[in-house]
């Protein structure tokens, strides 16, 4: 396949190894982006939210310390969300896997296939 594939990665994540896994093992070329090493920027991040038909409050990792500590029960606003998850990139869900104008976060890892 000479398609490549971003996927918005944290290795430590089991899902995300897994997804990047099952795309490898078919053959796809993928664009790693660790994304808590190499955080998205603000227009990156609502270009993937567009992909994705999602709004930033759904992508929002509520388990993270600083979602308890900063956001839980807040109510934010779209820009407001999107300056959190430039400023916090833990709180962003993952992985994200972006093939062209698509986006589908991978959990579970295999609804990464629907983008194929």
């Amino acid at each position: 396949m000479s398609e490549t594939v971003r996927v918005y990665h944290n290795a430590r994540c089991s899902k995300s190894r897994s997804a990047c896994q099952l795309l490898e093992g078919r053959g796809v070329t993928l664009e790693i982006i660790e994304y808590l090493k190499t955080p998205p920027s603000r227009d990156e991040l609502a270009d993937v939210l567009r992909k994705l038909r999602m709004r930033a409050a759904d992508i929002v990792r509520k388990g993270e310390d600083v979602f308890k500590s900063d956001y839980a029960g807040r109510e934010l606003s779209e820009d407001e969300w999107l300056d959190a998850l430039v400023a916090h990139p833990i709180l962003i869900e993952r992985p994200i896997v972006v093939r062209g104008e698509r986006a589908v976060i991978g959990r579970p890892p295999e609804k990464v296939l629907g983008l194929f």
